[in-house]
C-alpha cells in the first residue's frame, strides 16, 4: 500500500507521485503539493534551505504506516525535498488513493499534517531584509 517514500535533493515530480498511487480499485485520489512561497508572516522570502536528520527515512516510514493503518487505502506516497529551494519550487508532494474520496482526502490531510509535525525536516528561511529564521528545528 505504501508505494513511494523519499527525501531527496532533486526536484520533485507530481507525475511520479501520482503514478505511484494509481490503482484500479481507487475511486478517489488526493494529491497535496507544498510549494515555496515568497512571503512568510508578512516578510519577503528569497530562498529556503531544508535539512533533514539522519533518521528522516525511518520517521517518514513510521508516519506513512500510521496513516495507512488509520484509513482503508489502496495506495499512499510521500516525497520531500531537501537542500536549497527557490520561490515556486515544490517542497513536498503527498498522495493517497482510496475506494472513496472521503478517505482519500482525510488520509492525504493526515499524511501531510503528520509529516510536517513528526518527520525531522527543518526549514531555514532567508528573508529579503537579510534576516534568517529556522522553522521546525528542535
Amino acid at each position: 500500500m505504501i508505494r513511494l517514500l523519499g527525501v531527496r535533493r532533486e526536484p520533485l515530480s507530481v507525475d511520479e507521485v501520482l503514478a505511484a498511487v494509481t490503482d484500479d480499485g481507487a475511486g478517489g485520489t488526493c494529491v497535496f503539493i507544498g510549494t515555496v512561497r515568497d512571503v512568510d508572516q508578512a516578510r519577503a522570502v528569497n530562498v529556503l534551505e531544508y535539512e533533514a536528520h539522519p533518521t528522516v527515512d525511518e520517521k517518514l516510514r513510521q508516519v506513512a504506516e500510521g496513516v495507512a493503518a488509520a484509513f482503508p487505502l489502496r495506495a499512499l506516497a510521500a516525497v520531500h525535498r531537501v537542500g536549497e529551494l527557490r520561490i515556486g519550487d515544490m517542497a513536498v508532494v503527498v498522495a493517497a488513493a482510496a475506494e472513496h474520496r472521503e478517505e482519500a482526502f482525510a488520509a492525504c490531510r493526515k499524511l501531510i499534517d503528520d509529516l510536517k509535525r513528526e518527520v525531522p525536516i527543518w526549514k531555514h528561511q532567508m528573508f529579503a531584509d537579510g534576516a534568517t529564521e529556522w522553522v521546525g528545528s528542535p
